[in-house]
């Protein structure tokens, strides 16, 4: 399996995670792009800050990927997020699994996010008018 795992306080690029990914082995590449919204339960955001601390956040996207190959075909699986101060409609994350077949990349992709979120030592405070919160990077 090829991975590509990063933290980066610059901005993400889906088309270098997309090309990445690619492999002429890979009947399928599943991606996932989360960006930030512009309101959270009724307020509005203005924009998000992410903090991460990187040594365990890059291990612990490593032991996704290593998890994502012990379950699928996964040919390569790339994992990129964000850190730092992002504004509404910016990439925070961005995950792309390339496998054989559809199915799997499907299965794998929602793994490795959903995973990521329990799991990844990122930390996002959310900034709204009047107000601001840290929370776990997840829902």
């Amino acid at each position: 399996m090829k991975k590509n795992i990063a933290l980066s306080s610059s901005p993400l690029s889906i088309e270098t995670c997309i090309r990445l990914a690619e492999s002429e082995q890979a009947g399928a590449i599943d991606v996932f792009i989360g960006t930030v919204r512009d309101q959270t339960e009724g307020r509005k955001v203005t924009h998000l800050e992410f903090e991460a601390y990187e040594p365990m956040a890059i291990a612990e996207m490593d032991k996704i990927a290593e998890a994502m190959a012990a379950r699928w075909p996964i040919i390569s699986v790339v994992i990129h997020h964000r850190t730092g101060f992002l504004k509404i409609g910016d990439v925070a994350v961005v995950i792309a699994v390339a496998t054989p077949h559809r199915k799997a990349a499907f299965e794998a992709c929602q793994y490795a996010i959903d995973t990521l979120k329990q799991t990844v030592p990122i930390w996002k405070k959310e900034v709204f008018e009047g107000g601001a919160v840290w929370i776990a990077a997840h829902p």
